[in-house]
């Protein structure tokens, strides 16, 4: 999700309780993670005509050695889009970038996604029913399949009603899981949780805070998708006086949804300036640990005339219930994942940390700790940074 602006829990517990209340308690830091650096990518990039921005989401790719970016534009400034790079990292940071090219996403037919603007007069030429897979895309989150080499990606769906405007304005889509081959075709979509899907209000997902987390497990069996944040009927999004709860799904490797958790979202980190001013906190982007059931997810934060937070957890869906036939998860009585701060980049001496939106694993260092890259969004304004940050964690 893009921020308009320049970005200036449980406790770890031996043991998850029943969660009481609907808002969790701030989860307690793990201390085993420090900087190694970061890199600013040029505002001015362009890598095969198109500009580099709006990164979203960073992947290793086992298979060449490269890194994959998804770009969050809605084919304003080009074509939905994911670069590959290469990027030289050590123990005294990031050396250097480099990107190797920009991959175009398609559509079923072969032709680049439309803008928003487009697709309001084209959607009335396609049936309703294949509405989705043509529509106007905002993709969030990229992960490179281990066991076949496609690409997964997310995209939010829409629900965007034209003030004043007529019901043929309405721009409809459900959030989406999407295969595409390594150059950007189309392969298929993925069955999603029912509950995960657009409606016109009051349940499902919010606008803007539907697939921003996917990742694979360590085997490649499973595919994890989350929600940024809380479905219509599970509560309000999380602000500085409250957390909120997420819903993590678990997918076979077909995609079929199998499990659902409940993950609790910190509270905003600071009170906004006004206090009543745009506000947002939630998870930008969902991580696989190599033991089984445990993730990263990566929660951003925006305090209007603060700035921005990225805070890293590290969490368990071992011993959580699963929620995916609750309609609501408002008034708890379930067992929530288990939850606790790896980092923050405020803490680990980050000067800057702007509107941080992916995370991926890189090599292992000699000495035997895993580097952990971020990567943030710049929104395509010359105001703001896209950071590349090094973490290196025990």
């Amino acid at each position: 999700m893009p921020l308009p602006t320049k970005s200036a829990v449980l406790t770890a517990a031996a043991a998850l309780l029943l969660v009481p209340a609907a808002f969790p308690a701030a989860a307690q830091e793990s201390h085993s993670a420090r900087l190694l650096g970061s890199y600013v990518v040029p505002h001015d990039l362009r890598v095969d005509d198109t500009p580099v921005g709006g990164l979203s989401s960073i992947d290793y790719d086992r298979r060449s050695g490269e890194f994959a970016f998804v770009s969050d534009d809605w084919s304003d400034y080009a074509p939905a889009r994911y670069y590959r790079a290469a990027i030289a990292v050590t123990e005294r940071g990031i050396e250097d970038v480099t990107f190797t090219g920009a991959r175009i996403f398609r559509r079923p037919d072969g032709r680049t996604y439309p803008t928003i603007d487009t697709w309001r007069t084209e959607q009335h030429q396609v049936p309703e029913a294949a509405r989705n897979a043509l529509g106007t895309v905002d993709p969030e989150e990229l992960r490179v399949d281990p066991v076949s080499g496609d690409v997964a990606w997310t995209n939010e769906g829409q629900r965007n009603v034209v003030e004043n405007g007529s019901a043929q304005d309405t721009v409809l889509l459900d959030p989406a899981l999407r295969i595409s081959d390594p150059d950007g075709r189309y392969r298929r979509d993925l069955p999603t949780a029912p509950n995960e899907r657009m409606t016109m209000g009051g349940t499902g997902p919010r606008v803007n805070e539907t697939f921003e987390g996917l990742t694979y497990t360590a085997d490649g069996r499973l595919l994890v998708s989350a929600l940024e944040g809380p479905l219509e009927q599970d509560g309000p999004s999380a602000n500085a006086e409250h957390g909120a709860l997420s819903r993590i799904t678990v997918h076979d490797r077909a995609g079929q949804p199998i499990a659902q958790y409940a993950y609790p979202v910190e509270p905003l980190f600071a009170q906004p300036q006004p206090p009543n001013d745009w506000n947002a906190n939630g998870i930008s982007s969902l991580l696989a640990a190599d033991e089984p059931g445990r993730f990263l997810a990566l929660e951003r934060g925006y305090a209007s005339g603060i700035g921005t937070k990225g805070r890293i957890f590290e969490f368990s869906t071992t011993g959580a219930d699963d929620v995916m036939h609750r309609h609501s998860l408002v008034g708890g009585g379930f067992r929530a994942v288990h939850k606790e701060l790896l980092v923050d980049l405020d803490e680990i001496g980050v000067d800057y940390t702007d509107n941080v939106e992916g995370i991926s694993w890189g090599p292992r260092l000699p000495t035997g700790e895993r580097v952990l890259l971020v990567v943030s969004d710049n929104n395509f304004s010359a105001r703001q940074q896209t950071q590349l940050i090094a973490i290196a964690v025990r």
